[in-house]
């Protein structure tokens, strides 16, 4: 199982907007960059991923799965552009913030750090047990 980060402006689509959509989730749309796109293609049912709420808060706040493989985005037109669906697994008992990842060592290479702009972005499996350490969450 591969684990990634879903990037989110919570007063645009939060947290709490794909916990409230239920075991049936949400489309993961509106992704126009082809690393992000690609990053969806090579998702499997069942990968896990952090909630990240970017812009204000800064934080993972949350565990999502994908519930749905790589199909076309149905806000555009544009075959070009996929995605996947996720469904909220379980929030994080502390939100884990962007200041705190990039004050740990262990986490330095993370994408999220490397590369902050990446919607849709692949984490490690050390990564993954570190931050859900972190926020005080089972991984």
């Amino acid at each position: 199982m591969a684990h990634w980060l879903f990037k989110s402006e919570p007063d645009v689509f939060g947290w709490d907007a794909l916990v409230a959509k239920g075991e049936v989730g949400e489309e993961w749309d509106g992704v126009r960059n082809y690393q992000a796109r690609n990053n969806m293609r090579d998702m499997k049912i069942g990968d896990t991923g952090f909630f990240y709420h970017s812009r204000t808060g800064l934080e993972i706040v949350g565990i999502a799965e994908v519930c749905a493989l790589a199909h076309p985005d149905s806000t555009t037109d544009d075959d070009r552009w996929e995605c996947v669906d996720i469904r909220a697994v379980r929030p994080f008992k502390t939100p884990v913030s962007l200041d705190m990842i990039k004050s740990d060592g262990r986490l330095g290479e993370m994408v999220l750090v490397k590369n902050s702009r990446l919607s849709v972005q692949p984490v490690t499996d050390a990564e993954w047990k570190i931050v859900c350490a972190l926020g005080q969450t089972i991984p």
